[in-house]
C-alpha cells in the first residue's frame, strides 16, 4: 500500500510547569491581595466560647451561616453547657433545629457531642485536633474552624469555597480535603492559615461563585490561571 503523505497534526506545546517556589510566591501574593480586598474577613458564625462555635459549626453543614445564626441564640440559651446537650430532650432539640434542615441528624450529633464531651473531656471542648475529630459530627474541617477561631491554633478550613477557589488558583489538583489541606499548607505560612481560610471563603462567597465567577471584579484575577473561565 502507498505510504500516506498526510502530515500528523502538530502537537500543542505543553504549558510550562510552574516551580514550587514560583507557586509559593504567587500564593502568598494572592493572600496579601485578598487581605486588602477583604479586611473584614472572619468567621461568620456567632459565638462567645469554644462550645458555641463547635455546635454552630456542626450545625452549619448543608445550610448557611446566616440561618445558623438565627437559630443559635435560643439554642445557646437553652443549652449553655455540654451537660445540657447530653441531657436534652430529643423532641425539643429537633424542634429548635427544624429550620436548618436535616434536623434529626443534627439533633443526634448534638446529643452525642454533649455526651462525649461530658464523658471524655469533663464537659470541656478539647483544644487538640486529634481529640476534636473523635467527637460525633466533627471532622477536620469543623476541628480546624474551632482550633483557629476559639483557641488561636492555626488551621486550614477546607470547605466547598476553599476547595473551589484553591483549585481555580492552581494551588491544588486534589479532590480529597486532607490532601487539599496539605497542598495549601505547603504554600502559606502556618501563622496565616486561619485568616487565609477566611479570605478564601469570603472570595468564594462574594466573587468566585461556583457557576459563574465574577472575574471582572476579582482582586486576584491577574494571578489566577482560571480567570475568564467558568470551570
Amino acid at each position: 500500500m502507498p505510504r500516506s503523505t498526510a502530515q500528523a497534526p502538530a502537537l500543542r506545546p505543553a504549558a510550562p510547569a510552574v516551580s514550587h517556589t514560583a507557586l509559593v510566591r504567587r500564593a502568598r501574593k494572592v493572600d496579601r491581595l485578598l487581605a486588602e480586598a477583604f479586611p473584614d474577613a472572619r468567621c461568620e458564625l456567632d459565638f462567645t466560647n469554644p462550645l458555641e462555635l463547635l455546635v454552630a459549626t456542626v450545625l452549619s453543614a448543608q445550610t448557611t451561616d446566616v440561618r445558623v445564626n438565627q437559630v443559635t441564640p435560643t439554642l445557646f440559651s437553652r443549652y449553655p453547657d455540654a451537660a445540657g446537650y447530653a441531657a436534652a430532650d430529643r423532641d425539643e432539640l429537633e424542634t429548635l433545629l427544624r429550620p436548618l434542615g436535616f434536623f434529626r441528624a443534627k439533633a443526634t450529633s448534638l446529643l452525642g457531642l454533649g455526651q462525649a464531651l461530658v464523658e471524655r473531656f469533663d464537659g470541656d471542648v478539647p483544644g487538640r485536633l486529634a481529640d476534636l475529630v473523635t467527637l460525633p459530627g466533627v471532622g477536620r474541617k469543623t476541628a480546624n474552624v474551632v482550633l483557629g477561631n476559639a483557641f488561636g491554633v492555626p488551621g486550614i478550613t477546607v470547605d466547598t469555597h476553599v476547595k473551589r477557589v484553591s483549585t481555580r488558583l492552581g494551588w491544588t489538583t486534589q479532590d480529597d480535603p486532607v490532601k487539599i489541606e496539605a497542598d495549601i499548607a505547603a504554600l502559606i505560612p502556618r501563622k496565616d492559615w486561619t485568616m487565609m481560610s477566611h479570605r478564601l471563603i469570603f472570595e468564594g462567597r462574594r466573587v468566585c461563585a461556583a457557576r459563574k465567577p465574577a472575574c471582572g471584579r476579582c482582586a486576584v484575577a491577574a494571578l489566577c490561571p482560571s480567570a475568564g473561565t467558568s470551570g
